[in-house]
């Protein structure tokens, strides 16, 4: 809205904010004129005004259709903004800007998508590293136990879960246990190679 000499109006008159369509074309404008909006990951959305008065306008109108906007004086301009995917995305909706919101939400949820994803795969390295120094730890002992001539003097579980660790020194414990004469739990072939590197240790 401009003024008889074309200058930006800080407070329209109010009947073009009457009613609700006018008010979402006013913000819509807003957004054109003086908008931006940065996301997904911390959406941030600034309307640029050329006073605080204009910027205390536009809140009052952006209340008005259920999205509350903050204020804030930079000195040579004003803005009032929002934080938050809710308020933002009441605001553009109010403004007319629905494929904005899809958009904005379609990329919050590739995002987060990408972020389970990394966490998954790091947890998953971070367990095959564990597995990998557990199973070095355990064929160590059972090699060191084997040249003493001790892993032969050893019961029969224990001395099978030996050979079965010097056998297949790169399969899981729980694909150890399967191999095993009955197949054994996971936790039992656990345990007997804990006691491996117990007595290796002793």
């Amino acid at each position: 809205m401009l003024s008889p000499r074309l200058a930006p109006l800080d407070r329209p008159p109010r009947r073009v904010v009457a009613r609700a369509c006018c008010r979402g074309a006013y913000l819509r404008g807003a957004l054109l004129g003086g908008g931006s909006l940065s996301g997904p990951r911390a959406p941030h959305l600034e309307l640029r005004t050329g006073s605080l008065e204009g910027a205390e306008f536009l809140a009052r109108v952006a209340a008005d259709v259920g999205a509350p906007l903050r204020v804030l004086d930079r000195g040579r301009h004003a803005i009032a903004y929002a934080k938050g995917a809710g308020t933002i995305a009441d605001l553009l909706v109010a403004a007319g800007a629905s494929d904005a919101v899809l958009a904005l939400e379609e990329q919050s949820v590739m995002g987060a998508t990408r972020s389970q994803a990394n966490r998954l795969a790091n947890a998953d390295h971070a367990n095959l590293v564990r597995a990998s120094a557990a199973a070095h730890r355990q064929l160590e002992a059972v090699r060191a136990l084997e040249r003493e001539g001790r892993l032969e003097r050893l019961g029969g579980t224990l001395r099978e879960a030996g050979r079965l660790r010097l056998r297949y020194p790169t399969l899981s414990l729980r694909e150890l246990a399967a191999r095993a004469s009955p197949p054994a739990s996971k936790a039992a072939l656990h345990r007997r190679l804990r006691r491996l590197e117990q007595m290796y240790h002793s």
